[in-house]
């Protein structure tokens, strides 16, 4: 029987849970307070020509292997373990279709362009910049390597986009690109305040039916391709490929994109860490009374943080989830010596998953793990200790999330229990001699929609 994970004590068993979340978030942090510094992070509307890349692609693969395959997976298809987890999800490089990009709408990249995203990283997203990690030379190798897994870059030529010359920022600027921002309606997405105020939508899916949300755009640190003018002017010149973000190219002119850009940049909030006290504490207040407003929004935002799909979601013998049971739970998980506890189904299926429970039942679980007919779950690897600690509204928020999802029906069986001698020797190991149980985590869905590798122990 093939496991991923036999990890003693219970610190590691929890960061056996959360190692794939962990580095996802800390990827996303480091992206989101580097965001605000500029400096060699702008993309210059400009065409150059950049070194030659090495051709050493065995030197590529190992880079690639050491630190790419968790997002992007060992073919390159965005489908690796934590790519599920991820919004949004990391790129497919067998197709050779990049967002961030100074080329025209259709084009592959330049070299320039890869290398940036590669060396600054991508701002709001779980792609960290590798600069202060690799080598430039690893970096020029891992590149070339990429452009290997589509046959775009043997067949095709970038084409770079001719700039307009750039409009300096200005309070006449700044008024002609509000007047560009509403002709081209941006509003309907990004709202008429840059937050999503009045919008039609917010969230949306790529060319691949995955979920997106629209820029926040009073944040510019998490702008993917960088907070500044000249970053902003290639993504409405180029457009975002295979994302609902169109190109204004042909919609409008050079000089009225730089309007736009210079507006865009004027919306910026003044981000948390140069708050001072009271005005953080005005802005955690409103960002409470958003969530109290819309707490399907908040409710999905906690689920997501938390990394509920990382332990609900089967997966295969590459750790990837399987299709169509996303929260539907059945991945087996073995603690040692207490017994099988299997990840529940919290789709809102009324037979097999949370349709049938009240409010009430889905936050006893949560915060003392005690499920519907009363059997009661080990502190993990359900951390149900620490969702005690949470505020009400954060808990009826999760509910109402909970209750969105579509049902799927996967039924999962309970819990099984150890003998009793095994149990209580667990108990006095973890209790008195402080040897906490390692936990084994086995692909495959252990419920009824579909046995894998995991069905039977």
């Amino acid at each position: 029987m093939r496991s991923f994970v036999a990890l003693p004590g219970r610190r590691a068993s929890l960061l056996a849970n959360r190692a794939i979340l962990a580095f996802v978030f800390i990827g996303a942090l480091a992206m989101a307070f580097g965001g605000q510094s500029t400096s060699g992070a702008a993309q210059a509307p400009t065409s150059h020509s950049p070194p030659p890349l090495a051709s050493n692609p065995a030197r590529g693969k190992v880079v690639y292997d050491q630190r790419c395959v968790e997002c992007h997976g060992v073919a390159g298809k965005g489908d690796g373990p934590a790519a599920h987890l991820l919004i949004p999800r990391p790129r497919d490089f067998t197709l050779g279709r990049y967002k961030i990009r100074t080329t025209e709408t259709g084009s592959i990249p330049t070299d320039e362009d890869l290398l940036r995203s590669v060396r600054k990283g991508l701002y709001g997203t779980a792609m960290p910049g590798w600069d202060t990690i690799l080598s430039d030379a690893d970096i020029h190798e891992v590149v070339a390597y990429i452009k290997m897994l589509s046959p775009r870059f043997a067949s095709e030529t970038p084409k770079p986009i001719a700039a307009a010359p750039q409009v300096e920022s200005s309070p006449e600027s700044v008024r002609r690109g509000a007047d560009v921002y509403a002709t081209l309606q941006c509003g309907k997405c990004h709202g008429s305040d840059g937050r999503g105020s009045g919008a039609t939508a917010t969230t949306f899916e790529d060319d691949w039916r995955q979920p997106l949300h629209a820029a926040d755009l009073t944040e510019p640190w998490t702008f993917h391709g960088g907070p500044g003018a000249q970053d902003l002017y290639m993504r409405f010149s180029a457009g975002m490929s295979g994302t609902p973000m169109p190109s204004f190219k042909d919609s409008t002119s050079g000089g009225a994109m730089w309007d736009l850009a210079n507006y865009v940049v004027s919306l910026a909030r003044k981000p948390l860490w140069q708050m001072n006290a009271q005005e953080v504490a005005e802005h955690y207040a409103r960002l409470d009374a958003e969530a109290r407003a819309n707490p399907v929004k908040r409710g999905q935002y906690l689920v997501d943080t938390i990394g509920c799909a990382l332990c609900h979601s089967p997966v295969d013998d590459h750790k990837r989830m399987i299709p169509g049971l996303k929260m539907a739970g059945g991945f087996r998980i073995q603690v040692v010596p207490f017994g099988d506890y299997p990840a529940g189904n919290l789709t809102s299926d009324k037979e097999t998953g949370l349709g049938n429970w009240t409010d009430d039942e889905i936050k006893r679980v949560l915060t003392r793990g005690i499920l519907k007919d009363g059997a009661r779950l080990l502190p993990y690897p359900m951390d149900w200790p620490s969702y005690s600690t949470m505020k009400a509204d954060d808990l009826n928020a999760i509910v109402a999330y909970l209750r969105t999802l579509p049902p799927v029906s996967n039924k999962v069986p309970p819990p099984s229990r150890t003998s009793l001698p095994l149990f209580l020797w667990g108990k006095f190991k973890l209790l008195i001699l402080g040897d906490d149980p390692p936990m084994v985590f086995y692909p495959g869905n252990i419920g009824s929609a579909g046995a894998g590798a995991g069905a039977q122990p």
